[in-house]
Parts: structure tokens; C-alpha cells; sequence
């Protein structure tokens, strides 16, 4: 079946419009209610979820809607206020609860918002879970009897047991004494317990973006945006800096010398680390996006790759089929499964700290022997639903530009899964070629979609 309302990371979009308004995301929560209570082991057992969100205006709106529908289903619920989103996925699991709720839109601006789900296993639900949701939705809302009614608690504690399974995630000996880091955190969900932690482990920490307003999450700042940050390590004459997205779940360092170093590069630098304290890593996946200069170095180590669709969700279950613990995206969700059980900004930036800690060299050292092939990506943005994988004019457009990169490239169309862009990706190792016929197909397309 076709879904309806989810996406390939829960449900997003503009506040106030299409779904994202309190009156759909409260009959959301009751078929969330719904599903699970179906699902629990007798009827005795009352499901708890958890909710979490991000710092934008608009949380709190949706986190009662959620709260009111919930409860209506007999579900009980527990908030803990502004998190990252692999915090909400850790917490489902720690109080052991039914499911997780992430109200968040990631990196999108304030004005978009959207709602996220985790498993008891702190995983993606999957599509029949999903599925089984929009069943529910076409139903007419009821509400179970009065003595049944799902109660609220608050946890005080969220972000101090957070803090401290991040730290876990390192050996106890590790410390970050004698670094200074800049850390960007968007004006998003990581704004309080990213420089927490680092400050815990003996960084001078440099803050950017940790006072958020409702307003300005993701506002020139965040994994999207690095030039801030490039900025303030050379300004600081800091050894690094790191990025977080609104949610969290997304990261981008930033060397001493200003230069961004993505999720690919980022991914180099955990799988060369394991070899060095393990003596061998297991693979990596990566996604259709992935650079192609990563799969040839880690070929060089005899570290197996494989491409799964763009998405986190696809990632880790292409990691789980190749009993992998490592893979990622060049956006920067980078998942260590052997710690997390979801993408982890937090935690993927203290495994590059380690590395860098550990191997004794700098970012830019450690880095040396990865060469990454030009790629450009230009976003499309669509007026009108169009198949990229059926249009004829689209087809020949991109076979035009595939014959002119012959054997040395590749193209990637790509429709968001969460706006209306899509995605026009050309790689190849002439810099120059690639940028110009990014630029011709993204025309090319443009003029088809609007």
C-alpha cells in the first residue's frame, strides 16, 4: 500500500498547512494510541510513549495536541521538553517505552515542523507500523472511558542520563583536555547538552548558537550552514569545530584550517580508527549520495561498501542485512550501531574525537589519504509532480550529461522526501565539466517541472 501521510522520515511540512496543524496531529496521536495499544502483549498493558522535541515555536503546540490525542487513546505519556532526537530514541529505550515521539523538522527553518517515531528498540517504525497508523487516521476519533485515560509525568532527569550515555560511548580514560572546540548547535535541540558534555570531558568549548528563541533554529547557523562556524575556529584560533542540525542527529566538522569536512569524510575517519584500535572494520554503508572518492579509499583497506537508498532509515537496515556498525550519509547522519541504535550527532562526534585523541594527528592528517571526487548538487525546486525515473525528457536529459562524463562519473536524480526539491547530483573528477553539467541538467529539469 501506498502511504498517505509518512514520508522517509515521519511526517513534515509547513505549520498550519496541509497536515501539519493541531487538529491533525491530535488525531495522529490517538491513532498512534490506537496502534500500539492493539499491539500490547494483553490488555492489561498500557502503552507509554515518550515525547520529545526541538526548540521551535511551534513544539509546544503540537507536543499538547499529541499529549490530548494520546491520552484519549488510553495511552500514558512522558514529556521531557526540548532534546535531540537520538536522546528521545536512547530514552524510549532506557524507561522502556512502547514507542518514542520526536516532534522536530530537523534542519528545515522554524516555520516547518513535523513529527518522528521510534520503536521500543529506539529504531524507525516500520512501514506496517506506519501503515497501520493511517488505518487508524481514517477512523472517527472516539475517546476511551473516563477511569481509562492515559496519564502524564515529566522527566526531570532527561538531559543529565543523556549526557552521561553519551560520555559512556567513549572509554572512561578519555578526556579532551587541552582542545578548544567551537560548537555550533543551531539554536536546536543539542543547544544545552553538546557543550555539556564536551566541557565535561576537558574541552574549552566555544558556543554558537545555544540560545534558541522559537525563531532562530537553523537560522544561519547548524550542519547546513557552516560558514559561521569556519569563521569563529579561525577567529579562535580553536583546533576544531563541530556543527549539529536542529534535531541533532545530523553533524559537520570543521578543521583548524576552516575547511568542512562532511558525513563521508566523517565516516572515513571512524572506519580508519577501527582498524587502528581493532584491527579491522566490518563495512560501511553508505547511500546513493556517497562520494565516490570514500568507497575507493575504504577499497583500498579491503573495508566493504555497499549503497543503500538516501534515507537513515535505509542505511541502518542495509548495516543490520551486512551485520555492519558503521554507515552514514554524506549530510552527516552518521550511525555507530555498536553504541546507538539511530543516528547520534553527539555520539559520532565524540568517535572522531577519539580517533583524533587516539591516533595522536589532526583532523587535516587524518584525512590524508581520502581524495574526494568533485560532486555537485544543485536542488530543484518542483511546481508540479513529475517522475524523474519515467519522464522522457528527463531520461534523454540525463543521458546527455552521462555520455559527456563517459566512464569517470555519475548522475543521481533524486526527489526529497521531505520538500518539494529534487535533487540533481552530477560526480566525476573534472571539477570544472561536473559543475557545468550539474548546471545544465538542473536548468534542463527545472524548466520540465514548472
Amino acid at each position: 500500500m501506498e502511504k498517505q501521510y509518512f514520508g522517509t522520515d515521519g511526517i513534515r511540512g509547513k505549520v498550519g498547512s496541509g497536515v501539519i496543524n493541531p487538529e491533525f496531529i491530535l488525531k495522529l496521536g490517538w491513532a498512534v494510541g490506537r496502534v500500539f495499544s492493539h499491539l500490547a502483549i494483553d490488555s492489561n498493558t498500557v502503552p507509554k510513549i515518550i515525547i520529545g522535541k526541538d526548540t521551535r515555536i511551534s513544539g509546544y503546540m503540537f507536543e499538547s495536541a499529541l499529549e490530548a490525542g494520546l491520552v484519549a487513546a488510553g495511552v500514558n505519556v512522558a514529556l521531557i521538553g526540548p532534546m535531540p532526537t537520538p536522546a528521545i530514541a536512547y530514552l524510549t529505550r532506557t524507561f522502556h517505552c512502547t514507542a518514542g515521539i520526536v516532534i522536530s523538522a530537523s534542519h528545515n527553518p522554524y516555520y516547518d515542523n513535523g513529527i518522528k517515531f521510534f520503536s521500543a528498540e529506539g529504531k524507525k517504525l516500520p512501514d506496517q507500523i506506519e501503515l497501520a497508523i493511517e488505518h487508524e487516521l481514517s477512523l472517527t476519533m472516539d475517546t476511551v472511558d473516563s477511569a481509562n485515560l492515559g496519564k502524564v509525568t515529566r522527566i526531570e532527569d532527561a538531559a543529565g542520563r543523556y549526557i552521561e550515555y553519551c560520555k559512556s560511548t567513549v572509554p572512561n580514560e578519555f578526556k579532551l583536555l587541552g582542545k578548544k572546540i567551537v560548537v555550533d548547535c543551531a539554536n536546536g535541540a543539542t543547544y544545552y547538552v553538546a557543550p555539556m558534555v564536551l566541557r565535561e570531558l576537558g574541552a574549552e568549548v566555544i558556543e554558537l548558537g545555544t540560545k534558541p528563541d522559537g525563531l532562530n533554529i537553523n537560522q544561519g547557523l547548524g550542519s547546513t550552514e557552516p560558514e559561521a562556524l569556519a569563521r569563529a575556529v579561525l577567529d579562535e584560533q580553536a583546533d576544531m569545530g563541530v556543527a549539529f542540525d536542529g534535531d541533532g542527529d545530523r553533524l559537520l566538522f570543521i578543521d583548524g584550517d576552516g575547511q568542512a569536512i562532511d558525513g563521508d569524510a566523517l565516516l572515513y575517519i571512524i572506519a580508519m580508527d577501527q582498524l587502528r584500535t581493532k584491527g579491522h572494520c566490518s563495512g560501511v554503508a553508505g547511500t546513493l549520495m556517497t562520494n565516490l572518492g570514500l568507497e575507493l579509499a575504504l577499497k583500498k583497506h579491503d573495508i566493504p561498501f555497499a549503497r543503500a537508498k538516501v534515507g537513515d532509515r535505509y542505511v541502518s537496515e542495509l548495516m543490520q542485512q551486512n551485520g555492519w556498525s558503521l554507515g552514514g550519509e554524506s549530510s552527516g547522519h552518521v550511525i555507530c550501531s555498536d553504541v546507538a541504535s539511530t543516528g547520534d550527532g553527539l555520539v559520532a562526534a565524540l568517535k572522531v574525537f577519539f580517533a583524533i585523541i587516539g591516533s595522536g594527528q589532526s583532523l587535516q592528517a587524518l584525512l590524508s589519504d581520502l581524495t574526494m571526487c568533485p560532486q555537485v548538487m544543485i536542488n530543484v525546486r518542483c511546481e508540479k509532480t513529475v517522475d524523474v525515473n519515467q519522464d522522457p525528457a528527463i531520461i534523454a536529459a540525463v543521458a546527455d550529461v552521462e555520455q559527456q562524463l563517459g566512464d569517470c562519473g555519475r548522475v543521481l536524480l533524486r526527489p526529497s522526501g521531505t520538500e518539494p526539491l529534487i535533487r540533481v547530483m552530477v560526480e566525476g573528477q573534472d571539477k570544472q565539466l561536473v559543475g557545468q553539467l550539474t548546471q545544465q541538467l538542473a536548468d534542463q529539469v527545472q524548466a520540465i517541472v514548472t
